[in-house]
């Protein structure tokens, strides 16, 4: 469970190479550093599991699981198509195989199952996203050490706080527009608004006292 309204947000328009440096910063001023076990919860790109191996070497990465669902419906389009009868239940099956830590047994079995059709190669190529993330999606052990599987947070951030702002109808932006206007609205979802301004006016003070006065 989060506790209440323990959640923060980072925005940024940088590369991930930049933006890694940034959620690292945010995650130690949350208390990283004395935390008994760090978790990265991403999707499976590459770029973020490189990011969280610099970035946050110490913790344990985790594939969302809604993401993993996604891709193992590409995998059954790959290999019987959407329209098949079986496909929802089949997908069901995945689910609950997934949450048993059984996301090896359904690459190989699926392999089994599909040697030497004409679909072979379009399913080994959907099967890639598991076969690069078999350790990050270890559901079973997940849960049972209490730890969160869906990013289903970061999703609802990505719509209130960022789009909630920026795609209203008829908006439109610059990038540099956008990059400031989110900053503030990640401010203030953070609950950090009176402490940003406070920062700016000690700021402000701060280079009035050191002007020189006029004679």
């Amino acid at each position: 469970m989060r506790d209440y309204e323990s959640t923060t947000y980072v925005s940024s328009f940088a590369s991930i190479d930049e933006f890694g440096p940034l959620l690292r910063r945010e995650a130690i001023g949350r208390g990283l550093g004395s935390a008994g076990q760090g978790v990265l919860l991403i999707d499976g790109a590459a770029g973020l599991e490189n990011m969280g191996r610099l970035c946050f070497k110490d913790c344990v990465q985790i594939v969302d699981f809604y993401h993993a669902l996604e891709h193992a419906g590409h995998v059954l389009e790959a290999w019987i198509g959407k329209d098949h009868p079986d496909y929802k239940k089949r997908l069901r099956r995945w689910a609950k195989r997934l949450l048993k830590d059984k996301v090896q047994a359904l690459i190989q079995e699926t392999r089994q199952q599909c040697a030497g059709t004409p679909r072979a190669a379009a399913v080994e190529q959907a099967l890639g996203y598991f076969v690069r993330n078999v350790s990050r999606m270890q559901y079973g052990t997940f849960r049972a050490a209490g730890w969160f599987i869906g990013s289903g947070v970061v999703e609802a951030g990505c719509k209130t706080v960022i789009g909630g702002r920026c795609k209203q109808s008829g908006m439109f932006w610059s990038e540099s527009g956008a990059e400031n206007i989110l900053a503030l609205r990640c401010l203030h979802s953070s609950r950090r608004l009176e402490e940003f301004w406070k920062y700016r006016l000690d700021q402000h003070a701060a280079r009035n006292d050191t002007l020189p006065l006029a004679a």
